[in-house]
C-alpha cells in the first residue's frame, strides 16, 4: 500500500485539532471496554468475560449496540457470524453513523434468506443525509457457519469495505466532481438485527417466519482503530502510526476488488439508469 502525506492535507490536521481529535487503537475487542447495548430489553447479550456479543430479534423487538466512542476516521473491523436457516426480512446491520438530518453514515447489511438462498450483503454511503448509492453482493461463502470478518476503512481520500481482508468497494473523495465526503462529522459504531420484511428478502417478498424466532446473531474481535471525537481535549490525530491514513490500494486489491464486483455484485447504482430520469450521479462518470 502507498502512504504519504503533502501540503494539501496540511488543513486536515488543523481541522483535527479544532475538533479535538485523538488517536486511539482498541484492540483488545473486548465489549464491556468498547461497545454499549442501547436497545432490546435485554435481547442483546455481552458473553465470555466481553469477549462476544449476541444480538436476538423476536416479533417484539430487535435488539442494537453502539460503540461507547465517536470517530472521524479509523479502521473498523467485527467478526460476524450471521443468524442461520431461514432468516427471511430479518436485517443484521454493521454501519457507522453521525447524528442529524445532514448525517453521514458507512453501511454494511445483510439481508436475510430463505433456507438455502445466499445472503445479500448490502452496502451504501450517505454525506449530508443524502445516499442512493448502493452497490450489493452475494458473499462466496456461508456466513451463517463461521465467524468472517467485516470491515470498514475511512480516511480523508476513500472509504473501502472489506470481506475476510478481501476489499469490495471503495468510495473515494470526489469532492473536486462537487460530490460530498464525509469528513467534519464524527461517527459511532452501530450493529443492529432487526425485522424489515417489508423490503429485506426480494423486495419484502418474503416475510418473516416468526414460528422459528428469535433469530440470533452473533459478533466477536471487534476492533476501533481510529481518531477519536472529543469535545474536552485538543490534540491532533496521529498519522505517524496508523498506516489506514492515507492508505491507497495497490494492483493486487484492485485486482481482488474487480474479481469480486465482477462475480459476485448484483446491483450497483451507478448501473441503475431508469433510477435516475434526471441524469446519473457524478462520481459514476468519474475514472475509477
Amino acid at each position: 500500500m502507498a502512504s504519504f502525506v503533502s501540503s494539501k492535507h496540511a488543513h486536515l490536521f488543523i481541522l483535527f485539532s479544532v475538533l479535538a481529535i485523538s488517536a486511539n487503537k482498541s484492540w483488545a475487542g473486548n465489549f464491556y471496554r468498547n461497545v454499549d447495548i442501547t436497545w432490546g430489553n435485554g435481547r442483546g447479550k455481552i458473553l465470555s468475560d466481553g469477549q462476544l456479543l449476541t444480538l436476538s430479534l423476536d416479533k417484539s423487538s430487535g435488539s442494537g449496540f453502539q460503540s461507547k466512542n465517536q470517530y472521524l476516521y479509523g479502521r473498523f473491523d467485527v467478526q460476524l457470524k450471521l443468524v442461520p436457516g431461514n432468516s427471511a426480512g430479518t436485517v443484521t446491520t454493521f454501519y457507522l453513523s453521525s447524528q442529524g438530518a445532514m448525517h453521514d453514515e458507512i453501511d454494511l447489511e445483510f439481508l436475510g434468506n430463505l433456507s438455502g438462498d445466499p445472503y445479500v450483503l448490502h452496502t451504501n454511503v450517505f454525506t449530508q443525509g443524502k445516499g442512493n448509492r448502493e452497490q450489493q453482493f452475494f458473499l462466496w461463502f456461508d456466513p451463517t457457519k463461521n465467524f468472517h470478518t467485516y470491515s470498514v476503512l475511512w480516511n480523508p481520500r476513500h472509504i473501502f469495505f472489506y470481506v475476510d481482508g478481501t476489499p469490495i468497494r471503495e468510495f473515494k473523495n470526489r469532492e473536486a466532481m462537487g460530490v460530498p465526503y464525509p469528513k467534519t462529522q464524527a461517527m459511532r459504531v452501530y450493529s443492529s438485527l432487526w425485522d424489515a420484511d417489508d423490503w429485506a428478502t426480494r423486495g419484502g417478498l418474503v416475510k418473516t417466519d416468526w414460528s422459528v424466532a428469535p433469530f440470533t446473531a452473533a459478533f466477536r474481535n471487534y476492533n476501533a482503530n481510529g481518531c477519536v471525537f472529543s469535545s474536552s481535549r485538543a490534540s491532533s490525530c496521529s498519522t505517524g502510526s496508523s498506516s489506514w491514513m492515507w492508505q491507497e490500494f495497490d494492483a493486487t486489491s484492485l485486482r481482488k476488488m474487480r474479481w469480486v464486483q465482477k462475480n459476485y455484485m448484483i446491483y450497483n447504482y451507478c448501473d441503475d439508469r431508469k433510477r435516475f430520469p434526471q441524469g446519473m450521479p457524478p462520481e459514476c462518470s468519474a475514472r475509477p
